[in-house]
């Protein structure tokens, strides 16, 4: 455990999955001396409060801000520029001002404009959650083993980028650097499209006349009750990320789309050795991923019960 906090204070504007594990994680590496938040309603500030992670529960994101030395801000994308704008007149000259979106070049654009001169600006995109959101949801071991993407705009002040860089790792994150456009066409095809595939393919089988909503629930197999999990993710973020990296978004599905014609050329004409070749390649993709610790080769359905039973 760190025995010297990075930052005095931290102000977390926003308390779901994302502020609610920093918050946590933060307490219990000791990372600030205060940790000050805000949220939209009345009854997640009492919630808050009641968990007791943090030090202060404020009505307004500028009270939160001023004074911070480090200011978060995890909220939708689409709520980033007006809220650099309202916080802007508060920052302290030195701080740092990140967010959490994981959508890059149109934060940069939304946010850079409203912040002065005097502050540093490093955003920054944590690759982990779970389909939960709300105050109760987040938890310290989030960010573990996780990737914290920084993506700071030209010309920001290099020892910014490395305390918030030491700050994310402290939490458990391995860092990479890179510029907001190639994030967001890294995250395109990574995060942004599966979840666009999911919410196509949960809503299609809820439209289907010929099978039951009971039956779908009962019978969901393995790769269905994955897409039901990535589809329960939050609206509002998500519908701001598709908003927010459209250009992107559709250069992948341009290609996904190509793909799929293949595919459905494979099938159609009985092209067994096509079949066989794409899903060989892909395999190796998923193998990939659990050589490099993104993931656990442990199977899923027929888990012993301890392990159906830790925390998502």
């Amino acid at each position: 455990m760190s025995t010297t906090p990075h930052f005095d204070r931290i102000a977390l504007i926003g308390f779901g999955l994302i502020g609610g594990s920093i918050a946590r994680a933060a307490r219990e590496q000791g990372l600030a001396k205060e940790i000050v938040t805000t949220a939209r309603s009345a009854k997640t500030r009492a919630r808050v409060m009641e968990l007791g992670i943090v030090d202060r529960v404020v009505e307004s994101n500028a009270e939160a801000a001023s004074g911070a030395d480090l200011v978060i801000l995890c909220i939708p994308v689409g709520a980033c520029g007006p809220v650099a704008a309202e916080i802007a007149g508060h920052l302290k000259p030195g701080a740092i001002i990140s967010d959490v979106g994981s959508v890059k070049a149109a934060v940069v654009k939304d946010m850079a404009p409203h912040l002065p001169a005097s502050v540093h600006f490093v955003p920054a995109h944590p690759v982990a959650g779970t389909e939960h959101s709300g105050p109760d949801s987040g938890f310290a071991e989030l960010f573990i083993n996780r990737w914290c993407i920084l993506t700071p705009p030209e010309g920001t002040d290099a020892s910014a980028t490395e305390k918030l860089r030491a700050f994310w790792a402290a939490l458990g994150a391995k860092v990479e650097i890179m510029t907001p456009e190639h994030h967001d066409l890294v995250l395109a095809i990574t995060s942004h499209l599966p979840h666009l595939i999911a919410y196509t393919i949960v809503g299609t089988a809820d439209e289907l006349a010929q099978v039951t909503s009971s039956e779908v629930i009962k019978f969901s197999a393995g790769g269905f009750r994955d897409f039901t999990r990535i589809a329960a993710s939050d609206p509002t973020m998500w519908r701001d990320v598709f908003l927010a990296n459209k250009e992107a978004v559709l250069e992948m599905l341009g290609t996904f789309n190509e793909d799929l014609s293949k595919l459905t050329r494979a099938i159609r004409r009985n092209d067994g050795e096509a079949l066989f070749e794409h899903f060989t390649r892909t395999r190796a993709i998923r193998r990939g991923i659990v050589e490099t610790g993104q993931d656990s080769a442990a199977p899923d359905f027929g888990r012993p019960h301890e392990q159906l039973t830790k925390k998502p």
